[in-house]
């Protein structure tokens, strides 16, 4: 019998950051998977990062994890979303090489000392009261182990369609996970069903490109890792086309085929990715959605089309992608699927990620209710960390909600639960100001080398830049200016006569560094990255103060009562999906409306808001 401290079930995202977080911590780890080929493979879209998601990579890079530097590796388009609002709410988002990614994971796993891939089949757990101490694979072997970390993704009882087809399996070419799949339910609380789905694959060579719109990379690429400056391979652009009204003509009369709409699937779908079907009923009043054409890779002719994922038929699959512009004569390599599979119930995990009342037993990715490459892996990372933890014999971890995204989402999963599949938004974390992409090395960085699971190279590269940083910071704090001084190189401000330092002129608008290098020459001799992050710091340090207060203010007052008579449909600034649900609850106070699945901290500042001026706004008879 082989024995481990910790073992990983599953090689998904989650089981790739659980196995290396657990290793890098010094337990002798096994991450048993299917086929050790499909460790790493992205199973959806050929994209790493976005909004709130692109704050979990950078997270989990900054605890030294897999994602960021294999993304780097692999990233063949490099964009920062919502470049032109501001930084805490900037998201770096990658289209990836699908081949290059795995392998980069791969050989990160291979490379990672103290862990082992073991190929086979988990079909059940070995038990010792409300202890785990091992699997037992189909085959018979059992492996002994102090904690496991389950990381199924889609394929405990996976259930693939197309349209009134279906066929047992966690993703194409893969087979579903049934006997743990019957065991978990008998042993964990909570089971449910969620689904999720892909688009059809396209042919790039019977795409006519000349007639689509081009969307082209940043020029300066912000990489996904901290440990990274610069593209690794070839950067390539994206097509954009459109649907149009005879592609929901044709979605629209054979919505009876589809999978979903026809009755054949259980399980509920994210509602922030919606599938073709769901677009055409939800939004009837739109004549047109983009499709983003992505790239699979380098050397691939598969191409993405993000924004049409489906359950329909292939026949129809097929007419519907043809009508539109670009893709009159395409060719589908693979129809797009619909796949259900079971999740439980997140309320049954401790903030650490353990299953309650199991020792030793945690639940990361998918099987938590969760949606995305992102999450999977915030939550493997985690749960690897305390397995580990636990193993060796030390106390486990919890991350808050006031220093990390990844707080955020375990704190939501766990508090509230799941109906829909969860996905990160920035919207979510009330401390976003403080929360941003550019500073999560600092706030975390410390905790793993604590921890012990940053290795020298991060530990190296990252005490470097805090000797720039704080260099920096003394040099820009050395000397005030007055108004008039600040004038005289063009930086308008108060004329109050304070003398100030450069280090609170950089939160001045339109403040540039040719300007404060007229006032400080020794800038010149600073890394302009540093520059930017303080410029970043400073201009967030008053806002940081004020969302503080407000936070406290929403939870002083969390008891405050919600009349009857207030129109939810009336708060400008609420979502019209909150706006729904609020309606549809009818909370009795704002600590109720907080529990709300998918109300964020600023829906409630707005209710807040509300009640504090006395407005409740009129409500209709029919309301």
């Amino acid at each position: 019998m082989k024995h481990y401290d910790v073992i990983v079930v599953g090689g998904g995202h989650a089981g790739t950051e659980a196995a290396d977080a657990a290793a890098r911590m010094g337990a002798r780890t096994a991450l048993v998977t299917m086929r050790a080929a499909s460790v790493g493979v992205m199973s959806c879209n050929p994209a790493i990062g976005g909004l709130g998601k692109g704050h979990l990579v950078r997270e989990i890079d900054a605890l030294d994890g897999v994602m960021g530097r294999a993304g780097d590796r692999a990233g063949i388009q490099y964009r920062l979303l919502n470049r032109s609002k501001g930084p805490a709410v900037q998201g770096p988002r990658i289209q990836a090489d699908r081949t290059l990614y795995r392998a980069a994971v791969q050989a990160m796993l291979r490379d990672r000392q103290g862990l082992d891939i073991i190929e086979g089949e988990v079909a059940a757990f070995e038990m010792s009261g409300a202890k785990v101490t091992g699997v037992t694979l189909t085959d018979g072997t059992v492996i002994s182990g102090r904690s496991i970390v389950l990381t199924a993704g889609t394929f405990l009882n996976g259930i693939m369609h197309v349209g009134p087809e279906k066929a047992t399996g966690g993703r194409i070419g893969d087979a579903a996970s049934t006997r743990l799949a019957a065991m978990l339910a008998e042993i964990a609380p909570g089971r449910g069903r969620l689904k999720t789905g892909t688009p059809p694959r396209l042919d790039s060579r019977t795409i006519d490109w000349d007639v689509l719109e081009r969307q082209a990379g940043d020029d300066d690429p912000v990489m996904l890792s901290f440990l990274n400056s610069k593209p690794a391979v070839r950067q390539v652009s994206c097509g954009i086309t459109h649907t149009n009204a005879m592609t929901h003509d044709i979605v629209r009369a054979n919505l009876d085929q589809s999978a979903m709409y026809g009755g054949f699937i259980e399980g509920v779908g994210p509602r922030y990715c919606p599938s073709i079907e769901d677009k055409i009923v939800r939004f009837a009043d739109k004549t047109s959605h983009q499709v983003f054409l992505e790239p699979e890779g380098l050397d691939d002719i598969t191409v993405y089309p993000n924004g049409i994922s489906t359950s329909l038929p292939a026949t129809v699959q097929e007419a519907y992608v043809r009508s539109i512009a670009g893709l009159e004569d395409v060719r589908i390599l693979q129809p797009g699927y619909a796949i259900e599979y079971d999740f439980f119930d997140p309320c049954g995990l401790t903030r650490s990620l353990r299953v309650r009342g199991i020792e030793g037993l945690y639940f990361a990715g998918q099987i938590n209710g969760t949606t995305g490459y992102e999450e999977a892996g915030a939550q493997g990372l985690l749960a690897g960390l305390n397995a580990a933890r636990t193993a060796l014999g030390h106390e486990e971890i919890v991350l808050q909600r006031s220093d990390s995204y990844i707080g955020v989402m375990v704190d939501d999963l766990v508090t509230r639960g799941v109906t829909e599949p969860y996905r990160m938004f920035t919207s979510r974390a009330e401390y976003r100001l403080s929360l941003r992409v550019d500073n999560a090395d600092q706030r975390l960085t410390p905790l793993g080398l604590d921890l012990g699971c940053v290795g020298p190279t991060r530990a190296a590269a990252f005490s470097a830049k805090m000797d720039q940083l704080n260099s920096a910071r003394s040099i820009l704090s050395r000397d005030k200016f007055s108004p008039n001084d600040l004038e005289t190189v063009g930086i308008a401000g108060n004329k109050d006569g304070i003398r100030r330092a450069v280090l609170d002129i950089l939160s001045y608008p339109n403040v540039t560094l040719a300007q404060i290098g007229a006032l400080v020459p020794e800038l010149a001799q600073i890394d302009p990255e540093i520059v930017a992050q303080l410029q970043r710091e400073s201009m967030y340090v008053a806002y940081e103060g004020r969302q503080r207060d407000q936070i406290a203010s929403v939870q002083k007052d969390e008891h405050w009562s919600i009349p009857a008579s207030l129109d939810f449909r009336a708060i400008p600034g609420l979502s019209f999906e909150l706006q729904q649900k609020l309606e549809r609850a009818r909370p009795e106070s704002l600590a109720q409306a907080a529990r709300i699945e998918g109300m964020t901290p600023a829906a409630l500042a707005l209710i807040h808001l509300r009640l504090k001026t006395g407005q409740t706004g009129k409500r209709e008879a029919s309301a």
